[in-house]
């Protein structure tokens, strides 16, 4: 935030004079505020708040245009949700980046904004401006951008300048617009995941109520169009054309509902895979490579765009693209690639699946830390009932209790997939239960980091929220727990 508030050249001035006046001193966050502010003479009103005050400021924006005065204006709304201790919050000095798309995509030059009763110039040097930072220091305050002579679309928070969770009223084809369009690429992304997480939201609840799922086409056709523009940087691409998580979608709902969510996240993969087919299997021929590994950017992108890609064929379970993938895992040069294909072919049960896991194993036994990547594989699988599978592997000759990052890697990983750890039945949760005793004997700090995966249990639903109470009190109820688990579970019980 103070990079996007001074500029480059400013924030490197602050910097200087931080060291300046700090070398081989200890130094507060108010030293190094006071360094960037005294360096550039610059009014940063009630920046500190961002150390003093918890909590995620949330940001609503609504823009309207005026045809007659060709202006925009931009109001904007803060609220920083009440915290344990600090039930009353102040506003927060809130750098937003912003830019405006005209109706054929392009940048418009920002010329001046009328703020708090003064016209301010944008301009700088006769250079056209693309990409101006608002300061929004009050609860409510608006901007009003002029020599706007079409109804623009806006492009907010650019860069991502500030962390807070922002609200807008931009229309979903306005969003698609950005998707398509955007010059900033972190907003380009931002657009198509807020489409996606509404998208995925809407269809949970078709989910819920028994509906057919059916996917938006406009959806597919911009997420096509990204895949297919060589412009982009393929790590871009590669995200862009990634879902947000089930965990994530799970945080929206009132009631995280664990199955619904990863069958909706399922079918849209599916979904996109089939219609996205020809696209994502050029995407693959065209990303291979047989030339000697390189750690470098271009490798690192073009390997990321070839692995999205390959997971989404993959979930066919089509024989041609099984093939495909084993094809990558064969021929594959590096661990990058054979993990990933490894981890394109273990999406799906079967004889496949349990070869090349074997295989990857036989190859890469010797390799400790490869090991618990393998392990962490399995265990946050979603192959239905795969506690049974998890349960196995801590029979297996390189799995120890004793050793804390083989416990993170399988049972970590257990407790990082929503549908088995969640299950229904309450599988995944005893197993955690039975876990967390015999590891609290051994090691009582890496017990507690373990029973933390249930602090959440009330954002399920009542059956869940059961199950997993049981599962606490039963941890408490324990002759001789340690304090750091009693600590942890007592805590996640009162919450």
């Amino acid at each position: 935030m103070y990079k996007t508030l001074l500029g480059s050249q400013g924030f490197r001035k602050g910097m200087d004079l931080y060291f300046k006046r700090h070398d081989g001193q200890a130094v507060t966050c108010e030293d190094f505020f006071a360094a960037m502010r005294d360096a550039n003479g610059a009014d940063f009103a009630n920046f500190l708040q961002w150390y003093s005050q918890a909590g995620t400021p949330s940001v609503k924006v609504s823009s309207s245009y005026n045809a007659e005065a060709h202006t925009l204006s931009l109001k904007f709304s803060q609220e920083v949700p009440p915290t344990p201790g600090q039930p009353v919050k102040e506003p927060m000095f809130i750098p937003v980046a912003v830019g405006l798309l005209d109706s054929t995509g392009k940048e418009i030059p920002l010329s001046s904004v009328y703020h708090d009763g003064t016209l301010q110039s944008v301009a700088s040097n006769n250079q056209p401006v693309y990409t101006t930072v608002l300061r929004v220091t009050k609860k409510e305050e608006e901007f009003v951008f002029s020599d706007i002579f079409e109804r623009p679309v806006p492009s907010l928070l650019r860069g991502y300048s500030a962390p807070i969770r922002l609200e807008s009223d931009l229309t979903d084809s306005d969003l698609f617009f950005l998707l398509a369009h955007d010059a900033d690429e972190f907003n380009r992304w931002e657009a198509g995941q807020v489409l996606a997480r509404k998208l995925m939201l809407n269809l949970v609840a078709d989910f819920q109520q028994n509906k057919p799922l059916v996917l938006n086409q406009n959806f597919v056709d911009g997420l096509r169009s990204i895949l297919c523009d060589s412009s982009l940087d393929k790590e871009f691409i590669a995200k862009a054309i990634t879902l947000p998580g089930e965990g994530e979608i799970m945080d929206m709902m009132e009631i995280a509902d664990p199955d619904a969510v990863h069958a909706v996240r399922t079918f849209i993969r599916k979904q996109l895979a089939l219609e996205l087919k020809a696209e994502l299997l050029t995407t693959v021929e065209k990303n291979r490579s047989s030339e000697e590994y390189v750690f470098n950017h271009p490798n690192m992108a073009r390997r990321a765009l070839k692995n999205v890609a390959l997971a989404y064929l993959a979930l066919l379970e089509d024989p041609k693209y099984t093939e495909l993938a084993l094809h990558e895992y064969r021929t594959a040069t590096n661990m990058t690639e054979q993990f990933s294909a490894l981890v394109a072919i273990a999406q799906s049960p079967g004889k496949t699946r349990d070869d090349v896991l074997a295989d990857f194993y036989s190859k890469w036994q010797h390799d400790f830390l490869v090991v618990n990547k393998w392990f962490a594989l399995q265990a946050m699988s979603d192959i239905p009932g795969n506690v049974e599978n998890v349960r196995s592997l801590l029979n297996h000759p390189a799995f120890d209790m004793r050793n804390p990052n083989k416990v993170y890697s399988l049972i970590g990983g257990f407790c990082g997939s929503p549908v088995n750890f969640h299950a229904k039945d309450g599988s995944g949760y005893k197993f955690l239960g039975e876990i967390v005793l015999q590891l609290d004997k051994i090691n009582p700090q890496v017990a507690s980091r373990m029973v933390s995966a249930f602090s959440r249990w009330r954002r399920y639903d009542e059956t869940r929220q059961n199950l997993a109470k049981a599962q606490l009190e039963k941890i408490m109820s324990t002759n001789g727990l340690s304090e750091n688990v009693f600590e942890i579970a007592s805590k996640s019980l009162a919450a």
